[in-house]
């Protein structure tokens, strides 16, 4: 009797004062349809028709049964539910507090305040003030990290300039997979949809420990000018997409896409999201927010590899020779090839040396029982030098990973082949190749998606498919006393081949293993075994497949990159024959929107020469 007496007065209250959610629907007809609204339950046009369809794939993140593709049902059934009375984690209004508040914003609405434990404790743990984006930079050995990777810091009110943003948390959007899954499992279900995508709460020492430490990876972090109110949003749709399941896709719904949408709600009217359209990659989406004016300052934390590697490369040849020998052990610490050196020359060498074998002990695995007491002697040695400084951080570099070309590229060119004259297309959506303008991309490295080349001949006005890439991945890691990465590629699509009579369109699978050796600072040497597997019914046995070799030169500059070498393939199945090709490439770099680019190649197949040319425009957007 007591509880009704007590709730009795509540729950008039409740219904004289509260507008029910079928007057609101009808006072403002349009209000489901509000950008806002659409952002919150991540709901997007769809293909045919004019309805629309929430990304999220939860059915726990819908309050109606018809809210994946209703907004008004679930609009209406929002409002319907967090005007109910009582209280407790499990109310509407502590399940869905970025809703609650852009409602009670939006209708002016006069809600009574309940206790939300759980959501209020997490709010409270975080203890955001301010948001920074991170971009890691990409990393061309794991499928899920060849175009770099974004999360967002949540940072504490900072007191002094000591405050560790270590400690602090961060968001993160990333498929859900499957532990044993293998590289080339991760690469075909993120391509096609077979993971779910979560977003997840960590501390951002163990990202830095992941990206910086253990992948090579250099981190950039953009800190946004959010008011507090704008945080506070942010946080509480955090908290309402927390474990909730969407469908993880590399190119489109990938960490990035997630957390333009977390920013988009935070602030309304950014449209971040309204920028994305066949692909979503993340240096572009960070190219987005810088250029939608949500960035106040930016900060640089090189990886432990780009730290050891600067404090090497900077050591006169003898003295790098030096650091090599005592991390391996053929001169003692102590030596006095060491102890000769002027204290400043020795100090440096020591410094360098103690990073190199405290990073091969992090990234490599170095045993313990050799690391440990190498350290030890290298410190007991730098302790005996004083006034000498550490050596300094790696700069900056003068170009970000946002400030470099764009990703999607437009071609246009002309040339000849065996004496045909052609003008060619070529269509490439993603992401970067070797000739490209290098500024603000990994040297060395080259990664294309979806490819497309076409090519209409003049003499005939036929027009063909030349070659559909569907992923073509090459990195030239340089080797040196210190580092020695294996220079791969691989890739895969469907080109013309010749047969000896025609030219026909057959898939192919190729890959290679070798080496890089660096020949200045902008040019490095390579030699590839290199293997190709071709498959056309044109071909004698239906396939054909070629052991060869790949040797060559690359010089990458801000103003011209070139690519010159020569291939060989013995084609040991079908055609029984040796394919000898020279080759020379390049490209003129105007500015970061377009190159220039030529080509010259000449081949030797079927005991017959012929020889290709061609040049043109490429146009980056």
């Amino acid at each position: 009797m007591g509880n009704t007496l007590r709730i009795g007065p509540a729950l008039i209250w409740l219904a004289i004062s509260l507008p029910s959610a079928a007057d609101v629907i009808t006072s403002q007809p349009s209000l489901y349809l509000d950008p806002a609204w659409l952002t919150l339950i991540h709901y997007q046009p769809d293909a045919f028709g004019d309805g629309y369809t929430s990304q999220a794939d939860d059915p726990a993140f819908f309050l109606s049964k018809n809210g994946k593709h209703s907004p008004r049902a679930e609009l209406a059934a929002t409002l319907e539910a967090i005007q109910q009375p009582a209280g407790g984690d499990d109310h509407a209004r502590c399940q869905f507090p970025a809703r609650t508040a852009w409602l009670r914003q939006t209708l002016d609405l006069s809600l009574p305040e309940i206790d939300c434990p759980s959501y209020q404790q997490w709010s409270d743990t975080l203890n955001t003030e301010t948001v920074t984006l991170v971009f890691a930079a990409s990393y061309l050995n794991s499928p899920s990290s060849m175009f770099g990777h974004t999360f967002l810091r949540l940072d504490p009110p900072q007191e002094d300039e000591e405050t560790n943003l270590l400690l602090a948390s961060t968001i993160s959007y990333a498929a859900d997979a499957a532990a044993h899954d293998s590289e080339i499992s991760f690469a075909y279900k993120g391509i096609f949809g077979g993971y779910p995508g979560i977003t997840t709460i960590q501390p951002y020492y163990e990202k830095v420990r992941l990206y910086s430490d253990i992948e090579h990876r250099d981190l950039w972090e953009y800190r946004l000018n959010l008011t507090q109110d704008e945080v506070d949003m942010m946080i509480a749709h955090a908290w309402e997409i927390r474990d909730r399941n969407f469908d993880y896709y590399f190119f489109d719904e990938n960490c990035a896409y997630r957390l333009l949408a977390l920013i988009d709600i935070a602030r309304p009217g950014t449209n971040l999201l309204g920028e994305v359209n066949t692909h979503a990659i993340p240096s572009d989406t960070v190219r987005w927010v810088v250029d939608k004016g949500l960035v106040s300052d930016v900060y640089y934390r090189p990886s432990a590899a780009t730290s050891v590697a600067y404090s090497l490369t900077n050591l006169p040849d003898g003295q790098q020779t030096l650091a090599a020998a005592i991390a391996n052990g053929y001169v003692a610490a102590d030596a006095s090839e060491v102890t000769s050196l002027p204290p400043r020359q020795r100090a440096h060498v020591l410094d360098a040396t103690y990073d190199y074998v405290r990073y091969k002990s992090e990234a490599d695995g170095w045993p313990r029982e050799i690391a440990a007491p190498l350290s030890h002697d290298l410190l007991r040695e730098r302790s005996r030098i004083e006034g000498i400084p550490p050596p300094e951080k790696p700069p900056k570099p003068e170009v970000r990973d946002d400030q470099g070309h764009d990703t999607f590229r437009l071609s246009l060119g002309a040339g000849q082949q065996a004496h045909r004259e052609f003008t060619q297309f070529t269509l490439r959506p993603a992401y970067h190749d070797l000739l490209d303008p290098p500024a603000g991309y990994r040297s060395g490295a080259q990664l294309q998606f979806l490819r497309l080349d076409a090519r209409l001949y003049t003499d005939n006005n036929e027009l063909q498919l030349e070659q559909l890439t569907g992923v073509e991945i090459r990195s030239l890691s340089p080797r040196n006393a210190f580092f020695t990465p294996l220079s791969w590629q691989v890739g895969f699509g469907a080109r013309r081949t010749d047969t000896g009579e025609k030219r026909v369109l057959a898939p192919y699978l190729e890959g290679g293993a070798g080496g890089s050796w660096r020949l200045g600072s902008h040019t490095r040497a390579f030699a590839m075994a290199t293997a190709d597997l071709e498959i056309d019914d044109n071909l004698r046995h239906g396939y054909d497949a070629a052991p060869g070799a790949d040797i060559g030169l690359l010089h990458q500059n801000n103003r011209f990159s070139v690519l010159a070498g020569a291939k060989t393939k013995s084609w040991i199945v079908s055609s029984r024959d040796r394919q000898d090709q020279l080759y020379a490439r390049a490209n003129w770099h105007l500015g970061r929107e377009f190159s220039l680019f030529a080509e010259f190649t000449r081949e030797d197949h079927f005991d017959r020469y012929q020889s290709l040319w061609q040049a043109g425009l490429h146009a980056y957007f």
